[in-house]
């Protein structure tokens, strides 16, 4: 303690820069402002669903063309999401011999998105890490 019982200029800094950091990252109270965007009911699955379509489109796309290595895991798939890819994978191949590539592409994301949809529909599927 200083003179007259005050903190030294030290303890006071230390103080400060303690409580500072907690008041910046206290929640606020305050209502959520709107933004005139609706808001998904179920985030959590639809954002699951979208991620599932981007990296099954993604990885399908690099499959059909034979630009791709190692297994599902380097991927960063999960084993039902690999299954989805081997099934979108087998039915772009045979668009492809017979309609052409950007049938295929058309193809690949309608089923993706179409299968991700269904995978993920009620939350995220349990049955370990990589279900």
């Amino acid at each position: 303690m200083g003179r007259r019982g005050e903190p030294r200029p030290g303890v006071r800094f230390l103080l400060l820069g303690l409580a500072l950091p907690a008041l910046v990252l206290t929640p606020s109270c305050a209502r959520p402002v709107n933004t005139g965007h609706p808001t998904p009911t179920s985030s959590a699955s639809a954002s699951a669903s979208v991620l599932c379509t981007r990296l099954v489109s993604h990885w399908s796309r690099e499959v059909l063309d034979g630009t791709t290595y190692g297994d599902y895991q380097s991927m960063g798939l999960s084993t039902g999401q690999f299954e989805i890819l081997r099934t979108v994978v087998d039915a772009a191949r045979t668009v492809q011999r017979h309609q052409g590539t950007s049938a295929a592409d058309e193809l690949i994301v309608r089923q993706a998105r179409q299968a991700c949809a269904e995978r993920y529909r009620h939350g995220t599927p349990s049955g370990g890490s990589w279900q």
